[in-house]
């Protein structure tokens, strides 16, 4: 895609936790439209093995290995995109994990990795951006929450109060960096197609996908279609919002 219908034409955006999933086809979606990607995940060579076919076709997009719950990994990210592209316009939080567990047998250790890397880890990327997108006097930054932060889920004590805290961020950030030209938004999926919903038992799958009005479960590519709306022009005056992508599911 190019042109007209280029959305991003000539932006750079990172992508955190883009080796698969919503964050893959974020990635691809923007590529598509225009931009120039930084894929940032944990584990590099998976994320390399996902974009190789892109990457064997000359598409602007390079992978790398960040911890998104280290500030120094995240400055070195905001860094290479500017030495490799020339440039940073765009910032998708979407790097998360699940540790499921009833509140009685929740570990510590599974309740501070889900916030770290949910929470903190987007807390840690707007930190590194925003000197850049406040000098620059632009920038798009969206944080991908979760339906479960909305509703809570049982079991994901950990997961929907770091999906809830991302929608405070989210709020807090885009009355701090509006004023500089920045938009922060927000990105609340539902019961969308991943390896990690799919690894749900068939029959749970089934009761959550009963819940949708629209009667079936969204695809990684409906969710990266919004963020590419919340990242380019077309959303312009938009700052602060959350955006439901359920289907209808939580209303």
């Amino acid at each position: 895609m190019n042109g007209a219908g280029a959305l991003l034409l000539g932006k750079t955006a990172v992508i955190t936790g883009a080796g698969q999933g919503i964050g893959l086809a974020t990635a691809r979606r923007f590529l598509a439209h225009g931009a120039n990607v930084v894929i940032a995940d944990i584990d590099e060579d998976k994320a390399n093995q996902a974009i190789a076919e892109l990457v064997k076709a000359d598409a602007p997009v390079i992978a790398v290995a960040c911890n998104v719950a280290s500030g120094a990994d995240q400055d070195k990210v905001a860094a290479l995109a500017l030495s490799r592209f020339g440039g940073l316009d765009i910032l998708v939080n979407n790097a998360g994990v699940t540790r499921d567990g009833y509140i009685n047998r929740l570990s510590e250790d599974d309740y501070d990795a889900v916030l770290d890397i949910s929470l903190k880890g987007a807390w840690l990327g707007i930190r590194a951006v925003s000197p850049l997108f406040r000098k620059q006097g632009s920038g798009s930054i969206i944080n991908m929450s979760s339906l479960s932060g909305k509703i809570g889920n049982p079991g994901q004590t950990n997961y929907s109060a770091a999906k809830a805290g991302l929608i405070g961020l989210t709020k807090a950030a885009a009355k701090e960096l509006g004023p500089a030209g920045v938009r922060v938004n927000a990105i609340q999926p539902g019961l969308v197609r991943t390896d990690m919903t799919l690894a749900m038992k068939p029959e749970i799958f089934a009761a959550k996908e009963a819940e949708v009005p629209l009667a079936r479960a969204g695809e990684p590519e409906e969710v990266a279609d919004a963020a590419v709306f919340l990242a380019s022009p077309m959303a312009s005056y938009i700052n602060g919002a959350v955006l439901e992508v359920t289907g209808g599911r939580g209303i």
